[in-house]
């Protein structure tokens, strides 16, 4: 068996042309859909074939390394529209990062909107890789009616539902044929060096020859050969197909770009289903996968045919499964029969970029909400499960919207657990901006032993990003030296919560003087008076409030870098410029520092601006001051919460 990715933009038509692909040999194809992705198993012409159809949503390009690790080729399907190539940028940046072999397929070029040509070159313009038309179509009275292959310069004719007919090489197309198969021949020829001899002496080459340059520069993945076609008649189906039987490689081709020599199989995604817990879906890697048999360190519980058909003994290499009471297994590795090894870096996707803050809607369910957050990160390498330490609730990580519709569907549908969800506050602070002394005695007489300390304190501001520091400069032994470390213990719980009601950081408070009772003094008094005169202190050193202050690096295709500008200036944050992505064509890593509070608005802002295709990465830069009116609103705020 050999599987295919079918990938692309929203509305491109991918799940049209799976079903056609799937219908060509007019037997029942088996399908089964689990979350984001929809697996179809096929025949063709007498091999066996599975199609791994992915969701299209722009969020889910940045999780495409999951199918590719299981898939022996890649089919993009694109829009007949120049103007939308910018939206399979993520996708092409997947499966170039992946190694993968890939096809393109232009779609529905019933009713394109821009010339092939330039469809080609600005898809061009997001990947290293050489992309090169194997046909071109046929026009008559403004529309396309069939296409010529460039390889075996034939012509074929559509016929609406039926797979295209052979007809004559049109006159009104020979030149632009010519054309055409001269600038392909002259690509093919960068990557060998016996075709490029017959070009440079003018002879003309064998076409069996051609076809076997395509086979091997296809699954070299140095040139990415693009075919034209409209699924919904049919047109350019049946001519995708066949490229894909003779130019896809074999599993053991896929076994060797993964790596991992004593691998069996790979996990490519996973789901918990009610009654059956965390199923796994698994591809051979090579023969050895069995029911009953050591996979990943344990038993392999069970193997189930894609779409439920029946329960499978054993795989053999490249074939596809759903296993089940197989708890040592997960998405996103590879697995041997002794151990599960981790999959290539690239496989693992965009780190998570939306924070969500999740409670369970009736209290009784807080147990059984942890639980059920840690089975889905299990099935989910995407999402990451934590706390927030503002709240203590459960906090997840996820890539987007559509990624969070789909993980409160699964603890909904598959946990019976409903919920609640918020986005967590940011980590505001506050500190002083000036130098206070500060005497305080803590007296207290109720019957027996009293309580009784005295201490005289310097609080001050320190350099920003130093944290706390505590001093003494005692004489005389005014303190005895065994309460002093009380002293630090009460100065530090009263930090917790400034004047303004956030933790206090960047203090330093120095142990001056103070007096002790042989009786009444002890260790809770010493730390009452340092915790109290601390507080004191801060009333009147000019509290200040602190911001959080991100650094983030947004990746993003470069015709959308200059509107990156506008919108960090919008979030009241600080451009720090951009270069070219180094590793990808036609990226920018663009740079700024934006406050913590813009986050939320940062990812649906990148949304709507750049049409889904770009994302970021934060990280903790430093803490900045807020004033006026802006700082009363957020200390208001966070009270009345």
């Amino acid at each position: 068996m050999r599987c295919i990715t079918v990938l692309g933009p929203s509305h491109s038509g991918k799940s049209e042309l799976v079903k056609q692909l799937a219908n060509l040999d007019g037997k029942p194809a088996r399908s089964e859909s689990a979350g984001h992705l929809s697996l179809t198993r096929f025949g063709f012409m007498g091999e066996e074939w599975c199609a791994i159809d992915m969701a299209g949503g722009p969020e889910f390009a940045r999780m495409a390394g999951a199918p590719l690790l299981a898939s022996d080729a890649a089919v993009l399907c694109v829009s007949a529209d120049p103007e939308e190539a910018v939206l399979a940028a993520p996708w092409l940046r997947a499966i170039e990062e992946s190694g993968v072999p890939c096809m393109i397929f232009i779609n529905r070029m019933d009713a394109p909107k821009g010339r092939v040509r330039d469809i080609v070159g600005a898809l061009q313009a997001y990947t290293n890789h050489a992309i090169v038309l194997r046909q071109i179509p046929i026009r008559e009275g403004g529309q396309i009616v069939g296409a010529i292959d460039l390889i075996s310069e034939r012509a074929w004719r559509y016929r609406e539902g039926q797979p295209s007919t052979l007809v004559s090489m049109p006159k009104a197309e020979a030149e632009r044929e010519h054309e055409a198969r001269a600038e392909l021949l002259e690509h093919m020829s960068d990557f060998d060096d016996a075709l490029l001899e017959e070009l440079i002496e003018d002879h003309e080459p064998a076409t069996g020859a051609l076809f076997a340059i395509a086979k091997r520069e296809t699954q070299d993945s140095v040139l990415i050969p693009t075919f034209l076609g409209a699924a919904s008649h049919m047109n350019g189906v049946m001519r995708l197909m066949k490229a894909l039987r003779h130019e896809a490689p074999q599993v053991a081709a896929l076994k060797a770009r993964l790596g991992e020599g004593t691998a069996l199989a790979v996990g490519f995604h996973a789901q918990n289903r009610k009654h059956l817990g965390k199923c796994v879906f698994l591809r051979a890697l090579d023969d050895g996968v069995a029911a009953g048999g050591q996979l990943g360190g344990d038993n392999l519980g069970g193997l189930v045919e894609l779409g439920g058909k029946g329960q499978a003994d054993r795989l053999a290499a490249g074939e596809v499964a759903v296993t089940v009471k197989s708890d040592q297994l997960d998405a996103g590795k590879l697995f041997s029969a002794a151990a599960a090894h981790a999959a290539p870096a690239w496989a693992a996707g965009c780190p998570p970029a939306l924070t969500r803050i999740v409670m369970p809607a009736n209290e009784r369910d807080e147990v059984r909400l942890s639980a059920a957050l840690a089975r889905l990160a299990e099935a989910d390498p995407m999402l990451s499960v934590g706390q927030d330490a503002a709240t203590g609730h459960a906090a997840i990580r996820l890539q987007g919207p559509m990624h969070q519709r789909q993980t409160l569907a699964a603890l909904s549908d598959d946990f019976g657990i409903e919920v609640t969800i918020d986005a967590p506050a940011p980590r505001y602070c506050e500190t002083i901006s000036a130098q206070i002394d500060e005497h305080y005695r803590h007296r207290k007489q109720s019957g027996g032993a009293g309580q009784f300390a005295d201490v005289a304190l310097t609080v001050g501001p320190v350099t920003r990003g130093e944290g706390f520091r505590f001093g003494e400069v005692v004489k005389g032994g005014a303190v005895p030296r065994n309460y002093i470390p009380s002293v630090e213990e009460g100065a530090r719980e009263a930090l917790d919560k400034g004047p303004l009601g956030f933790p206090v950081i960047d203090v330093a408070v120095t142990l001056t003087d103070g007096k002790s009772h042989a009786v009444d003094s002890s260790d809770f008094a010493f730390r009452t008076a340092g915790r109290m005169g601390v507080r004191e202190a801060l009333q009147k050193a000019g509290p200040v409030l602190l911001q959080p202050i991100e650094r983030v690096d947004i990746h993003v295709p470069s015709v959308y870098s200059g509107a990156m500008v506008s919108l960090v200036s919008s979030m009241k944050g600080q451009v720090l410029g951009f270069d070219a992505d180094p590793g990808f064509r036609g990226w920018d890593i663009f740079r700024a520092l934006i406050p913590a509070s813009a986050t939320e608005d940062l990812v649906m802002a990148l949304g709507s601006s750049t049409q889904g295709t770009a994302w970021h990465e934060a990280t903790f830069d430093h803490y900045e001051e807020i004033y006026g009116k802006e700082a009363e609103k957020i200390s208001k705020e966070h009270a009345a919460a």
